[in-house]
Formats: structure tokens, C-alpha cells, sequence
């Protein structure tokens, strides 16, 4: 989406069907071009993608033109639409630039005519003679010029119809791609988030509210808040550890012949969900994926943490926020797959 205003889940939902509904509508040819011209308008809508609103507007009702010419806006509209073209000044030999402001309903009409036009325009059936043996006659000249015109003119029109048929078309084709992908995305996440709600309900009891103001502070205008559900998947994580792994004495393990002091203290909550994943999974390169990811998340939490602990204005855009909260999802719920 083209737009930094992001859509609601039921707009979009809204506009999946449409996108799909005028596919089919073009690829079958159910309605006339300028009424799937109108539906994408609205498609455009619901998408917050006010450029292409108004650029479907146009494309149903003809772009607007001055004595002195085309504005200026409108011209920029018209050439992202594809209506641009060129001719040479057969005097100066300069290229100028034009658009063709013409309607989709103008053209369709000016296509659909064209047999009728040239049925009106074909010669009479008529025969010339003279009783005067010696005088010239000649058929009348007929409508060869004016027929010639009309197939000029449809066939322009055609071929400019094809073009709106096109831009229409691609446009959809991509906005319901986009809403698709976008969809199963959410899917994917939703069947994570309700596993993984299900398992802290059952194993971590004490993180329910915790995630409840996670998702009030991500649904939240307020950056503030965001830095909030940064702070609350922290928190998750270290009611995770304490339910799985309590806090101990330290462990000291053999590193490259060396010994190694492994802090497992209240703190120490990521070395200790990594200790738990060492003695619950026999599988070495899940220990090190999970670990890897729980490590990087851990970090980037206790960052935004200590920043807020000193003071600092830890800034956190929304999309960080998202992240941290995406992140912390799976690897709880990676961890909760060995319960």
C-alpha cells in the first residue's frame, strides 16, 4: 500500500474480496471497463491508497482539462496512469508530450460504435445512367474518406481501451497479491500467537496479563507505549525462565579445556531458558537456532530496559516493537514445543 495511513484488518479483508471480485469481472468481461474502473476507486479506498483513488476517479470520468491545458497534478495522475504519449511537429521536428484525457465509458462507447458508424456510412446502392448516348456519366464518389476516419478512430480507441484494461487490470492483480501475502502472514502469526497463548496459560500463568498489555500497547498511537510492550515481552521471557528454570547457583562447565563460570541467577534469564533447552532437546542445531534468536532478543530487551532504568528516552519505532514482540513469540513458543 502506497499510503502511510495502514488499513484495518476488516478493510482489508473487504478489499480482498473486491480485488478478487474485479479480476474476475475483467478477466471475464461481466461489466463495462468503467464500472471496474469505480470498484477499484473504492478498492484504492479501503487501502488508504488515496493516489489511486483518485487516479480511478479519473480513468471513469475523464480527466479534466483548461483552455490553457491540462493542470498540472492532474497531468502528473494521468502519466502514472499510463496515458502519456508523444508526437513530432512534422514543421520543427520537436517532440511534445500529450495525454489523452478521454473517459474509459468515452472509449467503450467510441469501440462499440464503430460497426454502427461504418453501416451508416457505407455508399448507396445506387446506379447512374443518361439517355444521352454521348454524355459522360460518373457513380457518385461515395463515403470511402468518412469510413476510413471511423476505423482510424475505433481502432485508437480500441487500442487505448486495451491499455486501460490493462493498467485496471495490473493494478488489481497486484493489490490482491499483496493482500494475499499479507494475509497468510497473519495467519501464520495468529496460529503461533493462540499455541503459544494456550501454552503460557498452562505452564506460565503469571505472563496472561503481561501479554494482554502487549497487545493494548501495540494497538497504541503512543510511543511511549510501544517501549511498554517492549518492556512486557521482557518480562514474559523472565516469567518463562523462572517457571521452567528457576534461578540456582551458578554451574561451571568445561569450555575448551578451560573452565566456565555460567551465571543462572534471578537475572541470568536467558542463560537459564538456554541451560533448559540444553537438557530438554537432544537436537544440537535447535539448541543453537533457538539460542542464537533468544539470545539476540534478550539483549535488545535488557538495551531498551537499562536505557529506561538510566533515565534515557529509549526510543522505540512501531515497527521495532513489532519485531521484539514477533521475536519473543517464537521463541517461547519454541521452548514451550519441549514441555
Amino acid at each position: 500500500m502506497t499510503d502511510t495511513v495502514p488499513p484495518s484488518r476488516l478493510a482489508m479483508r473487504e478489499a480482498l474480496a473486491l480485488s478478487d471480485e474485479v479480476l474476475r469481472n475483467i478477466e471475464l468481461s461481466e461489466i463495462p471497463l468503467a464500472r471496474s474502473a469505480l470498484k477499484l476507486s473504492r478498492l484504492a479506498r479501503l487501502l488508504n491508497d488515496f493516489e489511486h483513488q483518485r487516479i480511478m476517479e479519473l480513468e471513469a470520468s475523464g480527466y479534466p482539462t483548461t483552455p490553457s491545458g491540462v493542470p498540472t497534478d492532474v497531468y502528473k495522475l494521468a502519466v502514472r496512469a499510463g496515458r502519456e504519449y508523444q508526437l513530432k511537429d512534422p514543421k520543427s521536428g520537436k517532440i511534445e508530450k500529450y495525454i489523452y484525457a478521454t473517459s474509459i465509458e468515452e472509449l467503450e462507447l467510441e469501440a462499440n460504435s464503430a460497426q454502427a458508424a461504418l453501416a451508416a456510412a457505407r455508399d448507396p446502392d445506387v446506379s447512374v445512367a443518361s439517355a444521352n448516348p454521348n454524355q459522360m456519366v460518373w457513380n457518385p464518389s461515395g463515403n470511402a474518406l468518412e469510413r476510413n476516419t471511423i476505423r482510424t478512430n475505433a481502432a485508437m480507441a480500441q487500442r487505448r481501451l486495451s491499455s486501460r484494461r490493462s493498467f485496471l487490470y495490473a493494478y488489481a492483480l497486484r493489490t490482491n497479491h499483496e493482500l494475499k501475502f499479507s494475509g497468510i502472514a497473519d495467519d501464520i502469526f495468529s496460529r503461533v500467537r493462540e499455541r503459544v497463548d494456550r501454552g503460557i496459560g498452562e505452564n506460565v500463568p503469571a505472563a496472561v496479563q503481561k501479554l494482554s498489555a502487549v497487545y493494548d500497547n501495540l494497538n497504541s498511537d503512543n510511543a511511549e507505549d510501544w517501549s511498554n510492550a517492549v518492556h512486557s515481552c521482557r518480562r514474559i521471557l523472565q516469567d518463562l525462565a523462572d517457571s521452567i528454570y528457576p534461578a540456582r547457583e551458578d554451574a561451571v562447565v568445561d569450555f575448551a579445556g578451560k573452565p566456565k563460570t555460567i551465571k543462572l541467577g534471578p537475572d541470568n534469564y536467558v542463560n537459564r531458558i538456554i541451560a533448559f533447552l540444553q537438557e530438554r532437546s537432544s537436537s544440537t542445531r535447535f539448541q543453537e537456532i533457538v539460542g542464537s534468536h533468544l539470545s539476540y532478543i534478550g539483549e535488545r530487551l535488557d538495551s531498551v530496559f537499562q536505557a529506561a532504568q538510566k533515565g534515557s528516552h529509549a526510543s522505540v519505532t512501531r515497527d521495532e516493537a513489532d519485531r521484539y514482540v514477533v521475536y519473543t513469540y517464537l521463541v517461547v513458543g519454541d521452548v514451550l514445543s519441549l514441555l
